[in-house]
């Protein structure tokens, strides 16, 4: 594979681990134990039965924790400590051949999966202030689908599931900041129609 290919493939993990660390690393090891790529040395470690328990388990109490409102934000507040560590693993794993991280890249995929973390943070942290569910449940499947999605163009076309994933986070930003905007101009009307204490008005 060539070296933009597997760079590409880097940024882009470090990316979904912003937004889904443990999907991510239970998806690498699944496509790495079925023998649908070969891992490099540093990323072997994904395929183990003992990763792959404990990122599975963890991804599925993600699944469920990620859908409730105000929930959603504390775990991404807690995850914030791995998430970045995990994309910087994932982006310097991947471009070693030999097991060696390289400082270079675990900045970059740092730097990477902060931002789609900040961005995932963000987009809840906005959507929680609508008083319906709804907007969190598609958020969330959203998320789930693309991490999905990704890992599956990943190592056949990983310029194209690079940008659709970054494209797919922007929308669901824009989405939830057109959405927050609405949101919080309804609540300043009714606030404005309400009485003030004293006003007379029944």
């Amino acid at each position: 594979m060539e070296t933009a290919h597997v760079f590409a493939i880097g940024i882009l993990l470090a990316w979904l681990a912003g937004i889904r660390a443990y999907l991510t690393v239970f998806g690498v090891g699944i496509a790495g134990l079925l023998g649908w790529l070969v891992l490099p040395p540093a990323l072997q470690v994904a395929q183990s039965p003992w990763v792959l328990g404990v990122s599975g388990a963890l991804a599925a109490g993600e699944f469920f924790a990620d859908k409730l409102p105000g929930v959603d934000s504390v775990w991404d507040l807690l995850q914030t400590l791995l998430r970045i560590p995990a994309g910087a693993f994932l982006a310097a794993a991947t471009l070693s051949p030999d097991g060696t991280l390289g400082a270079g890249m675990l900045a970059t995929g740092a730097g990477v999966a902060l931002a789609s973390h900040a961005l995932k943070a963000g987009t809840r942290g906005v959507l929680n202030v609508s008083p319906e569910p709804v907007t969190n449940w598609v958020a969330s499947l959203s998320e789930d689908a693309l991490v999905v999605g990704a890992l599956l163009l990943a190592f056949h076309h990983p310029w194209l599931a690079l940008g659709a994933a970054v494209t797919v986070s922007l929308g669901l930003a824009l989405l939830a900041w057109w959405l927050g905007r609405h949101v919080l101009r309804g609540m300043a009307r009714l606030r404005g129609r309400a009485p003030s204490p004293g006003s007379g008005r029944p």
